[in-house]
């Protein structure tokens, strides 16, 4: 297999690049569209301390939330935690520290990082006193505004159908979701990926995250590229 642009790698050399206190950012709805290799990667390092920010805590046992039920999350920036009884409970003691953002708002913060904006202004929750303690506001054309900061990461990680060695991805139906936005978001972009194609045989109307959004790209969980690529 070519790896001409040098991001084909290994779950081992990306877990390099995982440390303590890292702020990550991670594709998929309720379990749905997160790369497993990458979450049970970070699991086995014993990784602890992490921010992380996404749509939301996955389920006990699904998804990232087998990173937040093994107490490995300090903070959550999400739209709900609710499928996911652990994260609640840890929050309740404190163990966690949640951030709630509600789902549009959650995407649009994600997408103004992706393309560079400081934040977006939002309507939402303007006069309510929990919604907007500590929040900036400000008024454009006679209107109140609160201003929602961008979100950013360390680290992204998505999950794809499909790729080609530049990184361009195709997601399959659903799994989809937030992946798209999150590839553009991180300083570092992890694709976590079931099939590689030669450059070229992807339809260019089926890639949704450009090859220049993504810095590595690793196989799914059982699955071997030599093998697909002959």
């Amino acid at each position: 297999m070519e790896n001409r642009f040098g991001k084909i790698t290994t779950i081992e050399k990306v877990m390099e690049l995982f440390h303590d206190g890292l702020v990550l950012m991670f594709g998929g709805f309720g379990g749905v569209g997160s790369p497993p290799a990458l979450i049970d990667g970070i699991l086995e390092k014993g990784i602890q301390g992490l921010t992380l920010i996404g749509n939301d805590t996955g389920f006990p046992h699904i998804g990232i939330g087998k990173i937040v039920s093994n107490e490995r999350a300090s903070k959550v920036i999400a739209s709900h935690i609710g499928s996911n009884p652990i994260a609640g409970k840890l929050m309740h003691e404190g163990k966690l520290e949640v951030e709630f953002s509600p789902q549009g708002i959650l995407v649009e913060r994600i997408r103004a990082g992706g393309v560079g904006l400081p934040g977006i202004l939002s309507d939402i929750g303007i006069g309510n006193e929990i919604v907007t303690r500590n929040k900036p506001q400000m008024t454009l054309n006679g209107k109140n505004y609160l201003i929602e900061t961008a979100l950013t990461a360390e680290i992204s990680i998505v999950y794809a159908k499909k790729a080609d060695e530049f990184g361009n991805l195709v997601y399959d139906k659903s799994a989809r979701n937030t992946n798209p936005l999150v590839a553009m978001a991180g300083d570092i972009t992890i694709a976590e990926v079931e099939e590689m194609v030669p450059l070229g045989h992807l339809n260019p109307e089926e890639i949704i995250t450009p090859g220049v959004f993504v810095d590595y790209i690793i196989p799914t969980k059982g699955v071997n590229w030599k093998w697909a690529w002959e």
